[in-house]
């Protein structure tokens, strides 16, 4: 029987491959093409050994139960499903062999062998023996990146800001070892990164990268940054203050550096002296005055050579200028001057009594109302100055008119004398009036008016006069007998001279 069944043994070409998840149950299936299960009346699931052998894990005679066999390696971890296939638990990587499935029907036996290969997923990557510090240009172990438990071995990568590191054994350079775990049979790797760090590396992120086959996307560790030391090659001055400096500000000088870690003293040069400052990378200048517009520097302690200067400029404006009261006579002349000294062009403006003015003020002959507060504002990059005077312009007063005028209801003279002169005249009349009023003293000028009821002609005097002087005009006034003006009066209340109404008189009687 056994010569018979070697002869009839019928293999299937070709060889197939699963893949199985360690540690999980593994499904490997009987490709018994198009037969039934009533149709086969044994089915034997066997497995190739390393040394070429087999083994024998479970065979099934018709309806009857499959019947495993004693291996201990799979000893309560196998059994059959229906459709025959063989299901292997807890999966191992000891299970990665071929396993052959052989049926007999009828007289026929056919042998279905299947590859079957364990993956296990790679551990997350850690990055171990960081380095605490590195120094630029030469090659400094940065670190170690393992991954644990895989199968196949995992491959890992470094990373520099997300970009990946190729080993040129110069900057650098990879070091990779797979180890066995000797229970298990799982693949650990190990990379180590030497790097010679640059400059442009202070803040660079590295991270390392584990890529396998099972992994959608490759797991990558936390980036660490490293300290890298590197000597100074060059020190910059930077000039912290108010914009524009004026006198008065306090202006900051700090010095920095470009050597890692930067020095912890400098030296600042100020107007010739050198002034060393110790743990700090600042100078300042308070209430900085003109004098203090110049170059100023800063340096290494140790080295006067790596150093940087800046300029600065102290903006200042000053008004020269008479201020307070100003006298001045009628008719004279006169010009407002004014000096400014000043780090720029400043720009100037006048105004009187708070009304501006195109021009400074210039006088060939001063009159009243020339008088007034004159200031002088100058401005520059944000400086204000301002000056002012009080001109005052004094002359004896003169009377520049007087008259005479009827009341509305016709029964009072309102007398007006209207003068001008600085200081304020007073006005005195040679006749007592009521409802005495006076105009505001301005620009020089004042009217003083006073109502009367003449009985009979009479001549009025109007007399102003202040400190400088006097001046007296007068006029006839003629009287009122019921309601109407007597003799030397129009009717619209103006005057005439005395003397020209008498002659009027005269030439009429003449007549």
């Amino acid at each position: 029987l056994h010569s018979v069944l070697c002869y009839l043994l019928t293999p299937v070409s070709g060889l197939q491959t699963i893949v199985g998840k360690y540690g999980e149950t593994v499904e490997v299936p009987c490709n018994k093409g198009n037969a039934k299960a009533e149709d086969i009346f044994i089915t034997k699931w066997k497995y190739t050994k390393a040394d070429s052998s087999t083994g024998d894990l479970l065979v099934k005679s018709g309806g009857q139960n499959a019947i495993a066999s004693s291996d201990v390696d799979y000893l309560g971890r196998v059994n059959l499903t229906k459709d025959l296939s063989l299901r292997i638990a807890q999966a191992k990587l000891s299970d990665q062999k071929i396993f052959t499935c052989m049926v007999v029907i009828g007289t026929d036996i056919f042998e279905y062998p299947v590859q079957v290969k364990i993956e296990k997923a790679p551990s997350a990557p850690t990055i171990t023996n960081q380095a605490t510090k590195m120094e630029m240009g030469k090659l400094t172990t940065l670190g170690e990146c393992s991954t644990k438990d895989a199968n196949p071995a995992a491959n890992i990568i470094w990373l520099k800001n997300n970009i990946p590191l190729v080993a040129d054994e110069k900057v650098i350079k990879l070091t990779t070892d797979v180890q066995t775990d000797k229970t298990t049979g799982l693949l650990s790797t190990f990379s180590k990164l030497e790097y010679a760090a640059v400059k442009e590396d202070l803040n660079a992120k590295f991270a390392c990268a584990v890529q396998h086959k099972s992994l959608a996307s490759d797991l990558v560790s936390a980036p660490v940054t490293f300290v890298i030391n590197y000597p100074t090659e060059k020190v910059s001055l930077q000039v912290i203050s108010a914009d524009p400096i004026k006198e008065g500000d306090n202006v900051t000088l700090k010095c920095k550096a470009d050597g890692n870690p930067p020095p912890s003293s400098y030296s600042f040069h100020i107007k010739g002296k050198k002034v060393k400052i110790e743990n700090s990378d600042m100078y300042t200048l308070t209430s900085v005055t003109r004098a203090s517009t110049g170059e100023y520097k800063c340096s290494l302690v140790d080295n006067d050579t790596i150093a940087n200067s800046a300029n600065i400029t102290v903006m200042y404006l000053d008004i020269n200028m008479t201020r307070g009261k100003i006298v001045k006579h009628l008719d004279e002349s006169f010009e407002a001057t004014s000096t400014v000294n000043a780090a720029g062009v400043p720009q100037v403006s006048w105004s009187k009594n708070n009304a501006k003015l195109n021009a400074p003020p210039k006088f060939d002959k001063l009159k009243y109302s020339d008088s007034g507060v004159y200031e002088c504002v100058v401005s520059m990059a944000g400086i204000v100055r301002k000056a002012s005077f009080e001109l005052i312009v004094q002359g004896a007063p003169v009377i520049n008119k007087l008259t005479k005028r009827r009341s509305n209801d016709g029964n009072f003279k309102v007398l007006s004398c209207e003068a001008e002169g600085s200081p304020k005249p007073t006005v005195q009349w040679s006749i007592n009036g009521t409802n005495a009023t006076e105009t505001p003293y301005v620009e020089g000028r004042i009217t003083h008016r006073i109502t009367i009821i003449p009985t009979v002609n009479l001549t009025v005097n109007c007399t102003v006069y202040n400190d400088l002087g006097q001046a007296s005009k007068s006029l006839d006034c003629g009287g009122i007998v019921q309601g109407t003006w007597k003799t030397g009066e129009k009717e619209d209340g103006t005057l005439e001279e005395s003397k020209k109404l008498e002659e009027n008189q005269s030439q009429k009687a003449e007549v």
